[in-house]
């Protein structure tokens, strides 16, 4: 399955769910394609377990933002959290509606890539293009047992609004004052350096195709890919490999019950045994509901995914969200999500 979603999601535009879903009932979404392998085979098992499709737009957090305040779809998908003020303006609530890792993936020749280490700082240099060849003194000096090839390297950014952007960068800004200042946080920025790729898997495929390639991609993209994942010293002074059990350490510094509007960004977590570059997939929705059928259908799912799609998630390195933390969205989140009549769309 993952396979194809991989080949897929260079394509802007996917249904999720067999073909049948168009005959029943269907959700229509679009956001952020760091969530969409788990995202898919949720839709699977939903579909088959009651009949409801999920017409899902994996078109990067910027277009699921846009989107869902145009109200075209039901709900929006982002790695990039809207801030409390934003939410109040357009009339949106937010949840996180799973977590995961971030991760630089690397095309070195002759190199095992998974024993390559960086840093916060010299992904940074690399990305601004100050460090421009694999055996740079910056890279070298993180890595005295590896003989480094003299070969070129290339960066790879996503090229559209996307949340994993967002990720990224607002990590590279927390460790290196240079990126901060020059180049700067969001969804969008402008790289100084490098070539742009469309969603997760336009950046894996780029990389795979690209000697001296080094690109960032949710970590289900890079094991479905067979792509090299570097490690990354975290705050702790510790260099960690990606996987669920460095994703978890670093999701277990969140503090969701005080979040204001659930705004948290997780990277950068203390832990030495925490992932540097982790964070939530937000589910976004508005407060003022045309379609109350539409918006119970969409939370029907969420809550259906909240109960049953631990093993789907936690079969791909992602990390489920807490039952207590599952427990609050539905109470104090879900009751914000109103029909016409000012009621609540969810009652159970």
């Amino acid at each position: 399955m993952l396979k194809h979603v991989a080949a897929t999601l260079v394509t802007s535009s996917l249904m999720l769910g067999s073909a049948a879903a168009w005959s029943a009932e269907t959700i229509t979404g679009a956001g952020a394609t760091f969530p969409y392998p788990v995202y898919s085979q949720w839709a699977d098992a939903y579909q088959d377990a009651t009949g409801v499709g999920l017409n899902y737009q994996a078109i990067g957090s910027g277009g699921g933002i846009k989107q869902i305040t145009a109200r075209t779809v039901t709900f929006g998908a982002s790695d990039a959290p809207m801030k409390p003020e934003e939410l109040a303006k357009n009339h949106l609530v937010q949840w996180p509606q799973i977590m995961g890792g971030v991760v630089p993936v690397v095309n070195v020749p002759g190199i095992d890539g998974t024993q390559l280490k960086l840093d916060g700082k010299t992904l940074a240099r690399i990305y601004m293009g100050e460090v421009t060849n694999w055996n740079d003194e910056a890279i070298a000096s993180l890595n005295p047992d590896m003989d480094l090839p003299d070969t070129r390297i290339t960066p790879v950014y996503r090229a559209e609004g996307s949340g994993t952007n967002f990720l990224f960068t607002h990590y590279l800004a927390q460790v290196s004052d240079t990126f901060a200042n020059s180049v700067g946080e969001g969804k969008s920025v402008a790289w100084p350096a490098g070539v742009g790729a469309k969603a997760n898997a336009g950046v894996a495929s780029q990389v795979a195709g690209t000697p001296g390639g080094i690109g960032y991609v949710e970590y289900a993209y890079a094991h479905q890919n067979n792509l090299k994942v570097a490690q990354l010293r975290n705050q702790d002074g510790q260099f960690v490999s990606a996987g669920s059990d460095s994703f978890k350490a670093a999701a277990a510094n969140a503090d969701w019950k005080h979040a204001d509007g659930l705004y948290l960004v997780l990277t950068d977590q203390p832990g030495a045994q925490s992932w540097p570059i982790v964070g939530a997939s937000f589910i976004l929705m508005p407060t003022d509901v045309k379609d109350t059928k539409a918006a119970e259908q969409a939370l029907k799912f969420f809550n259906w995914a909240y109960n049953n799609g631990g093993d789907a998630a936690a079969s791909l390195d992602y990390v489920p969200m807490p039952d207590n933390v599952a427990s609050m969205i539905r109470q104090d989140v879900w009751s914000k999500v109103q029909g016409d009549n000012g009621k609540a769309v969810w009652t159970n």
